[in-house]
């Protein structure tokens, strides 16, 4: 009786989960690097236990040369460091590393001449009620047990062990119920491995790489640039220095957003683009090699996420000025095959693109393509155009994502969801951006994808024509919505009239494009295929055109999971 009391007893500490912190169950965390000639992909691989494993993938691009990295993190535990080796093809090269306590950590990726410095933070999990009642109830009964075998074995009265038994029985019960609670109980507050924005506080399970809860109010970054002025005959280190606009301290608060701390577009005379993302060296300071092939003037912004201060666009006021003699540049030039609309101004459109002739797409920075476009141009080109696109497109087919248009839209994981990484390609050939311009004229715009670890790049040019005068009032619209995804219109009065309908999420800027309704009887009209994927608050916005001009209507529907 014994032996049988003691291995239950130590069967039922053995199933109970151990008190040491864990992290989330999130995702990864993505971190587009661009370490001197490497265009880099950074993961770090969510921790499951502190203390326990880091695992830290290098994804490198076509083009970048085989090679050494030496990763090392810093923090609240022991420094770990470890040596990963880049072969001469693009792919996945692994590392890792030793956590051994929660908190704010660092990540360096040194290749000899410089060092790419990634804050991230490992946090505690919380533990709910219910499931600190089966750490309790699982304990008790153990030593209930054991109690029991004790006062059975030594004790003259045998009915006396009767007590610690019910105290053990009591004990599993608490447990059991503590079980079931815990599977109908929402989570409790919590957060996983994210990079470091100095603070961790989210009410949000599955924290990775997405904006925290908030105020936000922070001022805007100021985004400075040396040098100013370069040759073009080598390539130069442009450092990056972001400071606070209320404060005029160094900004190192910064998110991942879409996948990199920063993104830098950079857009030269004469139409050429660099997207890339420059590695922290310093608390709001970030740097990255150039080379400037035409001599002329380079417009330089930096996409970049804030707590407290959202997504922000910063532009510097002065750009770079390169002089000297210019070399051929050559654009790539894939089997790409691109429709462009006939924009207007205020209203959706849609460029579609078919890249090659299958399913061989890798997402990049967690999309499918992104599209960059500058505009309305004038004598001054990128340096004056007001607006500054940065579209998105996940072509329909990538499960778990939404699409978002609109200027500095991004797209962020539904449910949880990581997004999927380089290693994957099934996607396209088919690629679609939908924005809305603000303003008529002519824009300047490139289409990037990844195709074999090389993200490929395809100019166009946009025109976008006038608005034309809306009529507010003059029709009256009702939408019905059916089911996930189908809306139902009553439309009047309806002689002659061309009906579209967008579908919009006010609260997170996810969009659909333009979709014609079809008339299904006098005054009624129909839509399919609405990409309402998210459940939530969404608008219906219905534009009904006639030989009047245009009425646009707003009608607010709920998804439901």
């Amino acid at each position: 009786m014994k032996a049988t009391v003691l291995a239950l007893l130590l069967g039922l500490l053995l199933v109970a989960p151990a008190y040491a912190d864990t992290a989330s169950a999130g995702g990864d965390v993505h971190v587009a690097q661009t370490l001197g000639d490497r265009e880099l992909t950074v993961t770090l691989r969510r921790v499951t236990g502190v203390p326990g494993p880091l695992h830290v993938d290098v994804l490198t691009h076509a083009g970048s040369p085989a090679g050494t990295l030496r990763l090392s993190i810093t923090g609240p535990g022991s420094p770990e460091g470890t040596a990963v080796a880049l072969g001469a093809r693009p792919g996945s090269y692994g590392g890792e590393l030793h956590v051994d306590a929660a908190g704010r950590w660092e990540l360096a990726i040194d290749d000899g001449q410089r060092v790419a410095r990634i804050p991230f933070v490992v946090a505690a999990q919380a533990v709910s009620p219910p499931e600190k009642a089966v750490y309790f109830g699982f304990l008790s009964a153990g030593v209930c047990l054991l109690a029991a075998l004790i006062v059975a074995t030594r004790a003259r009265r045998g009915w006396w062990a009767t007590i610690p038994v019910g105290g053990a029985v009591a004990g599993v019960a608490v447990a059991i119920t503590g079980a079931v609670l815990s599977t109908t109980l929402p989570l409790p507050p919590q957060a996983g491995m994210q990079v470091d924005a100095d603070r961790v506080n989210t009410t949000d399970p599955y924290a990775l790489a997405q904006p925290l809860t908030g105020d936000y109010s922070r001022q805007p970054v100021n985004l400075s640039l040396s040098p100013t002025s370069v040759g073009t005959q080598e390539k130069s280190t442009v450092t990056l220095s972001l400071t606070d606009g209320a404060t005029g301290r160094p900004v190192d608060d910064l998110m991942v957003h879409d996948s990199a701390l920063a993104h830098l577009i950079v857009i030269g005379p004469s139409g050429q683009l660099w997207h890339l993302h420059p590695i922290r060296v310093a608390p709001g300071v970030f740097q990255v090699p150039l080379a400037f092939p035409v001599a002329g003037h380079y417009a330089v912004s930096a996409e970049l996420a804030r707590i407290g201060g959202g997504v922000q666009l910063a532009r510097s006021a002065s750009g770079i000025d390169a002089s000297g003699a210019s070399v051929e540049t050559k654009q790539d030039s894939p089997d790409v095959h691109v429709t462009v609309p006939e924009f207007t101004a205020g209203q959706p459109g849609t460029v579609d693109a078919r890249v090659g002739g299958k399913a061989d797409l890798q997402p990049w920075l967690g999309m499918l393509g992104h599209m960059i476009a500058v505009g309305p141009l004038g004598p001054g080109g990128a340096q004056d155009a007001p607006v500054w696109v940065h579209a998105h497109s996940m072509g329909g087919d990538m499960t778990g994502m939404a699409m978002a248009a609109g200027s500095m839209g991004g797209l962020m994981p539904v449910n949880g969801d990581s997004a999927p990484d380089e290693t994957v390609a099934a996607y396209g050939p088919d690629v679609a951006f939908t924005y809305t311009f603000p303003l008529a004229g002519d824009y300047q715009a490139w289409i990037q994808v990844e195709r074999d670890y090389r993200v490929e790049t395809i100019p166009l040019t946009i025109h976008v024509g006038a608005a034309s005068v809306a009529k507010q009032g003059k029709h009256s619209v009702q939408a019905h919505l059916v089911d996930t995804g189908t809306v139902e219109l009553d439309v009047s009065p309806s002689a002659g009239a061309t009906v579209t309908v967008q579908a919009v999420q006010p609260t997170t800027g996810y969009s659909s494009g333009a979709i014609r309704a079809v008339a299904t009887d006098v005054g009624r009209f129909k839509v399919t295929g609405l990409p309402l994927m998210t459940p939530g608050q969404w608008e219906i916005v219905t534009t009904v055109r006639d030989q009047s001009g245009m009425d646009e209507h707003v009608s607010p529907v709920t998804v439901t999971g």
